[in-house]
């Protein structure tokens, strides 16, 4: 059964986003909609720093892969964006080299958007268990530079961070085992990047069934109710989208960890593995509990992973 073994993350210095207004384009009327009803006040933004900076700064805090790098089988970018520089100077090769992983298959997973961080380790199980080596391990890496305009910002819903988190998968574990995955691909929301008026109507339309639908296939797979969960680890889009589906859901708002959206913004495939960490620094994760972590990708994929702390 794949395990989580460790999460590390790094989130670089925080911006305002009133000092992002003209950067993206928003008037005063959707600066305060993001500010007073989604919740957002900053997001995690360093020019300074490279993609591979990002990530590496990431993978430093993961004290568990130290000494077990000759373990490692894989190692899996999981992206929203497909990379903007060409093999092999790809942030993942560089990464890769830099931690002296070059003999460990590297490759990117980005079906998914946003949601490819729960797919990129669904993967990695999945592979680790067909090897058939108990001892083997593979890194998932999440999280992007927001460069071009595009990827700045999702018009009207949030303002993307530059997060990174770093994930240790294995085979089987006794912590952080994963016991439900489901995912949902609405293909008909493919063709654009940024969505016409008409498909983002149709998408906030399906948004909140869509995404329950999926939570749910997650936790009937892991043998669970919605009311057996101890938390959720949400994508960290913004506070609005979450009240009406905790009310669909009965889930009380406050297993719901919101804590750092106004903190990171939305980073990429980063979100629910940087909640993941901070959740556990806090102690909102006990030895036993069973949490879920979700995330949604344009084009259009939900996805929710049930796991066992």
């Amino acid at each position: 059964m794949t395990a989580i073994v460790a999460v590390s993350s790094f989130l670089p210095s925080t911006v305002p986003i009133t000092e992002l207004q003209q950067d993206l384009r928003l008037t005063d009327v959707q600066l305060r909609r993001f500010r007073r009803f989604y919740g957002l006040s900053e997001v995690c933004r360093d020019p300074g720093l490279t993609e591979s900076d990002l990530l590496l700064g990431a993978v430093a805090g993961l004290e568990e892969l130290r000494g077990r790098e000759h373990r490692v089988r894989y190692v899996l970018q999981a992206r929203t964006v497909p990379s903007p520089l060409p093999y092999p100077d790809t942030s993942l090769a560089r990464v890769r080299t830099a931690l002296g992983l070059e003999k460990a298959q590297g490759f990117v997973v980005s079906q998914h958007a946003c949601a490819s961080g729960l797919l990129a380790v669904d993967v990695a199980g999945t592979l680790l268990a067909a090897d058939g080596d108990p001892e083997a391990l593979a890194l998932v890496l999440t999280g992007e530079k927001a460069l071009a305009f595009e990827t700045q910002s999702i018009p009207d819903v949030t303002v993307m961070g530059e997060g990174t988190a770093a994930v240790l998968v294995s085979a089987g574990g006794e912590r952080n085992r994963v016991l439900g995955y489901a995912a949902r691909t609405y293909g008909r929301f493919h063709g654009d990047f940024i969505m016409s008026d008409a498909a983002a109507k149709d998408f906030q339309q399906l948004y909140q069934t869509a995404l329950c639908d999926v939570m749910t296939a997650a936790v009937k797979e892991a043998g669970c109710d919605i009311s057996d969960l101890a938390l959720v680890l949400p994508h960290n889009v913004n506070r609005m989208s979450w009240s009406g589906v905790a009310r669909e859901l009965g889930l009380p708002m406050d297993k719901v960890f919101l804590d750092m959206v106004p903190a990171t913004g939305h980073c990429f495939c980063a979100d629910p593995f940087i909640n993941h960490q901070k959740a556990h620094e806090l102690g909102r994760l006990r030895a036993g509990d069973r949490y879920l972590m979700t995330s949604v990708g344009l084009g259009c994929t939900f996805s929710a992973m049930v796991l066992q702390h």
